[in-house]
């Protein structure tokens, strides 16, 4: 199997200091084209200045901003033939059905899952935009009541990676349950719940290291031993034997074709300000 040449880095949401940082300490140069993707919003002029002006404080000087939606069609040559050249392509938070309505299926989309495959290119996102970056994604389920046949729901991502999905927020929303009833009821997949400015970034497809202050909780369904969630009726409780869950933190990585956790002791993501005194 081809290698993804490609590197994920997606944040949980909250304070994105630390995703900025790691981002310019990965890629960034004067030369360096970022583009950033502000479809997720409803405030995107606010939203795209607001990166810009993070990425230029880091000395990235070729930084724009797209807006795809209801009157800004996404397949333009001008939006294709600026993200083919970019080196950064980075989603705001917001709400990630707007992401999967207006560039879900497009052309543009296919660059960018095309040149994430085959080149070193950097796809970010924060909130909305991490979450929809594999190939489906969790858009409903609230506490106990994610945990109700019917209450928690997904869609189609977009498939910069497979069989994994990632919930945002996951600790101060308290998703640990549609994530969970998500890899029950989908056993190939493991579930990757990112708390507050704490994140992931995802190696050759398949190697996850935490960067930031917080936990990262992975559930793995890859060993379980029951679960009702496809018999189960509408509106009645899963049940499940078997889910593995592992938390992870900076200095450790998890590898998601193996279901293997292990230290990582010099790892490259120790957090921002290991990294800006690096710079």
């Amino acid at each position: 199997m081809k290698q993804v040449k490609g590197k994920l880095i997606a944040l949980g949401g909250g304070d994105d200091d630390g995703l900025i940082k790691l981002i310019g300490s990965e890629m960034c140069h004067p030369h360096t084209h970022i583009e950033v993707i502000t479809t997720a919003t409803r405030e995107p002029e606010e939203s795209g200045n607001a990166y810009k002006e993070a990425f230029e404080e880091l000395g990235c000087s070729n930084v724009h901003f797209m807006h795809v939606d209801e009157e800004h069609a996404a397949d333009t040559s001008e939006n294709m033939a600026r993200i083919s050249k970019a080196d950064v392509i980075f989603f705001t938070g917001g709400d990630q059905l707007r992401l999967a309505e207006f560039l879900g299926n497009t052309k543009l989309l296919e660059i960018m899952q095309q040149r994430f495959q085959d080149e070193e290119i950097i796809i970010s996102g924060t909130s909305a935009g991490a979450a929809v970056m594999s190939d489906r994604m969790i858009y409903n389920g609230y506490g106990h009541y994610s945990l109700i046949k019917g209450e928690m729901k997904t869609t189609s991502g977009f498939g910069f990676i497979a069989h994994v999905y990632i919930d945002t927020h996951f600790a101060e929303r308290g998703r640990f349950g549609r994530l969970a009833h998500a890899v029950a009821h989908d056993t190939g997949y493991v579930g990757i719940g990112l708390s507050e400015a704490t994140g992931i970034v995802i190696s050759n497809g398949d190697q996850v290291e935490v960067f930031g202050p917080g936990v990262v909780t992975i559930i793995d369904a890859g060993n379980i031993k029951f679960s009702n969630t496809r018999e189960v009726a509408e509106n009645e409780p899963i049940a499940v034997e078997g889910l593995l869950m592992h938390l992870l933190v900076k200095g450790y990585r998890y590898c998601l074709k193996e279901h293997l956790f292990q230290p990582v002791p010099q790892s490259r993501y120790n957090g921002s300000a290991a990294l800006l005194e690096n710079k």
